[in-house]
């Protein structure tokens, strides 16, 4: 039990000497958990970064492979690529003299990455991993009536779930955000109050501008958007923008023109769980074990949606 004073994310990651913080869904995933991954490295840590990877990390060389599937990732990796986020994000660590290697795995189905998560776990002696999502659709059942993307946050999940790990653990930023890919918030609030009586919610906790480590998101984040201008994080331009203050339609890609935006102090708030808890409540987890490619996560979950009897409606917020 944790005192109310201490955070109980960074209490539970006391003890733990060498921790991998990993983006579960894609894309910019990881730099939902920089702020989580820079404070750690404040207080000492060894802290190492991965990333399941949206790029074409299929046609790296040889020796940009540390595993099979799990790639190493510098600041000089592969500059014919225009978006490559994991390589964006080891440029900005490079700038600011942290360490700057970010590992990226491709998508792939359970079984490979779990095996590339114990590769990596093996290689650097890992006794913690913090599982990201940028957004909430890693807490989805999966008899909600919208799931938003759920096949790379739950593959990412059922991977870690198969591993000895002293601590797993799974956060979300970006309250709101997946709204437009169908998640109803109001079933997102009650998945966390099931979790909470599980036991394996850990609480929330906000980036704030005025700590170190949220400023230093907030410039990752415009230093990302200034190098992929073409394809831009909507996610965490959305958290970032919450975490200045702006409230409403705020629009700052062409990527949204069309679309009313609410960005608002929510968006802003880290919400965090045991990995454990997240899988056992995941109604289709075991459909997804066997899986080699990332497609067949998809026709899984498919499937399932299928024979789901009756789907729980969207649940509208009160407020």
């Amino acid at each position: 039990m944790t005192a109310l004073h201490l955070n109980p994310l960074f209490a539970r990651l006391e003890s733990a000497e060498r921790i991998l913080v990993a983006g579960a869904g894609g894309g910019f995933d990881i730099y939902a958990g920089l702020p989580v991954a820079l404070s750690l490295l404040h207080q000492g840590k060894e802290v190492h970064l991965a990333n399941l990877s949206f790029s074409a990390v299929e046609g790296l060389p040889l020796e940009a492979w540390l595993a099979p599937d799990v790639a190493i990732v510098t600041p000089t990796t592969a500059l014919h690529q225009t978006y490559f986020p994991e390589r964006t994000l080891a440029q900005w660590l490079d700038r600011h003299g942290y360490p700057s290697t970010v590992h990226a795995f491709p998508r792939v189905g359970v079984q490979p990455l779990r095996a590339a998560y114990r590769s990596l776990i093996e290689r650097y002696r890992i006794d913690a991993v913090v599982l990201v999502d940028g957004g909430t659709d890693i807490l989805m059942r999966g008899d909600e009536s919208g799931l938003g993307t759920p096949e790379e946050d739950l593959t990412s999940v059922a991977a870690l779930h198969g591993l000895d790990v002293p601590e797993r653990l799974v956060l979300s930023l970006g309250f709101g955000v997946d709204a437009y890919h169908g998640v109803s918030h109001g079933l997102v609030l009650e998945n966390i109050a099931a979790l909470d009586r599980d036991g394996a919610y850990l609480g929330s906790f906000s980036v704030s501008r005025s700590t170190r480590e949220g400023t230093l998101f907030v410039d990752a984040v415009a230093h990302a958007q200034e190098h992929t201008p073409d394809h831009p994080s909507i996610v965490n331009g959305s958290i970032a923008a919450a975490v200045q203050g702006a409230f409403g339609d705020v629009q700052f890609t062409s990527r949204t023109r069309g679309s009313e935006l609410f960005i608002n102090p929510l968006m802003s708030l880290y919400f965090a769980f045991e990995l454990e808890g997240v899988a056992r409540r995941c109604l289709y987890l075991e459909k997804i074990e066997e899986t080699q490619l990332i497609r067949q996560v998809s026709s899984a979950i498919a499937v399932f949606r299928e024979d789901v009897a009756r789907q729980r409606p969207p649940r509208r917020i009160p407020h």
